[in-house]
This record gives C-alpha cells, sequence and structure tokens, in this order.
C-alpha cells in the first residue's frame, strides 16, 4: 500500500499556469519596457533561484525533507499493520470456511467488510495527514527561502528574483542569473 500525496486538479494547474504567465509579463515589462514607455530603469537586475536545489542542499532543507520523510514512514508503517491483520483475517476465514456454519461463515464474511471499510478510510485518512504534514513542513520552509532570497536579492541590488523549476514560469535562463549557491551559501552562515 502506498500513500500518495498532492494531485493537482485541473483547475489548479490552470491557476499555476495563469500565475506563471503573470509572472513572465512582469518580468518582460520590467526588463524590456512597454511600447507606451516604461518606467523601469533600463538596468533592471533579476535573479533566478531553484528552491528544489536549495531544499536538497542546505542542512535546513535536508531536515525538512528529513522530518516529512520520517512521518511518512511512520504513517506507511501503521498501514502495513493494519494490512497484515485484513490479510490475517482473510486468510483465517479461507481457511475454517468449510467448518464454519453458513451463518458464522456470514458473521465473518461481514467483520472482514466492515474492517475493510474501516481500513481504506484510515488509508484515505493517513493521506490527507501526509498531504497536511507536507503542506505544512515545505510552507515553512518556502517560507525560510523566501527571505534569504530576500536578503541576498537586496545584498546584490536585484530586482526581480524568479523561481526556477517545474512550477515556477522560467523556461531559459542564462547561468549567470542563477543565485542559488548565494541562497545555500547565506543558509549555512544564518543556521545555528
Amino acid at each position: 500500500m502506498k500513500l500518495t500525496v498532492g494531485n493537482r486538479s485541473g483547475r489548479e494547474k490552470q491557476v499555476n499556469v495563469l500565475v506563471s504567465w503573470m509572472a513572465a509579463m512582469t518580468v518582460l515589462l520590467l526588463v524590456g519596457g512597454c511600447a507606451s514607455g516604461s518606467s523601469a530603469p533600463a538596468s533592471a537586475r533579476l535573479g533566478v533561484v531553484d528552491s528544489q536545489k536549495v531544499l536538497n542542499e542546505t542542512d535546513a532543507g535536508k531536515k525538512a525533507t528529513g522530518s516529512l520523510n520520517s512521518f511518512m514512514k511512520n504513517r506507511q508503517s501503521l498501514i502495513e499493520l493494519e494490512e497484515k491483520e485484513l490479510k490475517r483475517m482473510e486468510d483465517d476465514l479461507i481457511k475454517q470456511a468449510s467448518v464454519l456454519s453458513a451463518n458464522a461463515k456470514k458473521d465473518r464474511e461481514d467483520q472482514l467488510r466492515r474492517r475493510a471499510m474501516e481500513f481504506q478510510q484510515k488509508v484515505n485518512e493517513m493521506n490527507r495527514e501526509v498531504q497536511e504534514k507536507q503542506k505544512e513542513v515545505l510552507e515553512a520552509f518556502r517560507e525560510k527561502v523566501e527571505k534569504v532570497v530576500a536578503k541576498v536579492a537586496q545584498h546584490m541590488g536585484l530586482l526581480v528574483v524568479i523561481e526556477k523549476g517545474r512550477a515556477g514560469s522560467t523556461v531559459y535562463n542564462d547561468s549567470s542569473l542563477d543565485l542559488s549557491a548565494k541562497v545555500i551559501e547565506e543558509f549555512g552562515k544564518e543556521a545555528p
């Protein structure tokens, strides 16, 4: 039994595409100006940060990932224990089916069905718990990343920092714009 985490609906994907498009248009306006005359400086500076890289390569990110993985493993082991108990009940019913009376067999089948339904409800609840925990842990980490990115961007005099990655709006960027290493370095300085 595998726990599934984070299925995005079509509506959420549409919203993400729209937000990405809007972010790209904002960057274009800041960098190139608009046809009617731009108030953005010609030397508008931008940067790109890969949040996944920051998550994978910082102690804080590794700690957040470890916490999440530990939580998921705990939930998975609870599910596996329930699943084994359900399988044992099913095996017992199959072994004893020939010696049970019709009423006793029906009672055991009903009990097995109830336990299977309870098991499925428990799996669904644990999936929700895992999704909530993932959201909580990743949002807390994202807040830390945003603060560090803001600090690095201000220090470098950048006006805009775009998130790179699958969910980000960046299709291409010159590697000289990538701030990820500086953000990771700054995370290391801020660690207790």
